[in-house]
């Protein structure tokens, strides 16, 4: 036997009735008949006891007879099975686990600290309870497995300005390293009978001795951005001012004016403060 056998056991409401029946009946005899006989019965109604099984919702009972698998019990109820069954409670709950955070290398070598949040429950409880020592324990170990090797495929961010591009991120790719931690975590757990319901990301940061050195690099990368993007700013209005001066023929500037106002322009509007404007109450030259 390799495979989850489903068995469904005897009532236990009628068998609690004929023990209540053997057990009360044999005293009774003894009483009335004044013979010790009817004792027999009254162990063997004793051993029936020890027969009796509860299972709750959601949960199970792996039966075992000296060593043997005979069944499992998922159908809640109460129940009577052979007193000599061995009888092994595996919960087919969903549980949450939740990682330690690991310090692993991203795909550039980066130290980084990650963990992760999985739902799973038992699906098969003949793998759970046979194929693996410790089945809560196989989980544990091989969910930080799977995140150990999910964080080496990817980097933790993009550095397009050193040339690495990577369409799949740690930390922008959500969806996508979601799906691929929970197929692997997946085929791990399957040899003891788990199903995976959610695999996510719970924590992800830099490891403590680069973080502030990252953290400086993505605060130069946003300044550069934004200066960027006053850089074209400026140059499209500085275009405009002096294109609507020229059709308007406000004021007529050579091309040394030209570079002089262009200059005074890129000054005010890429600066970082606010310009102290200075009036010319001369001339041009003066």
């Amino acid at each position: 036997m390799k495979e989850e056998k489903i068995i469904v056991p005897a009532n236990g409401y009628f068998m609690l009735f004929m023990f209540f029946v053997l057990f009360f009946g044999s005293i009774a005899t003894i009483i009335a008949l004044k013979t010790p006989w009817p004792g027999i019965t009254i162990f063997l109604s004793l051993v029936m006891a020890f027969g009796f099984i509860m299972v709750q919702p959601n949960g199970s009972r792996v039966l075992l007879l000296f060593g043997k698998y005979v069944g499992t019990v998922k159908k809640n109820g109460f129940y009577w099975v052979n007193p000599f069954y061995t009888k092994k409670k595996i919960s087919l709950r969903a549980s949450n686990f939740d990682s330690e955070r690991l310090k692993v290398n991203d795909k550039l070598g980066n130290p980084v600290m990650i963990s992760t949040i999985l739902v799973w429950r038992v699906q098969n409880t003949y793998k759970a309870a046979f194929d693996v020592d410790n089945y809560e324990n196989f989980v544990r170990v091989q969910t930080d497995a799977a995140v150990r090797k999910l964080a080496s495929m990817y980097p933790y961010d993009n550095f397009a300005d050193e040339g690495v591009d990577e369409d799949i991120t740690l930390r922008s790719s959500v969806n996508e390293v979601s799906n691929a931690l929970e197929k692997e975590i997946d085929e791990r757990l399957s040899i003891a009978g788990i199903e995976v319901l959610e695999a996510r990301i719970g924590y992800l940061a830099y490891a403590q001795e680069i973080a502030n050195a990252m953290l400086k690099r993505q605060q130069a990368t946003a300044i550069v951005a934004a200066r960027h993007k006053i850089v074209e700013g400026a140059v499209s209005m500085v275009e405009m001012a002096i294109e609507e001066l020229n059709k308007k023929q406000v004021v007529n500037l050579d091309e040394e004016r030209k570079a002089a106002m262009v200059s005074n322009l890129m000054v005010v509007l890429c600066g970082d403060k606010d310009a102290s404007p200075v009036v010319n109450t001369g001339t041009l030259s003066h």
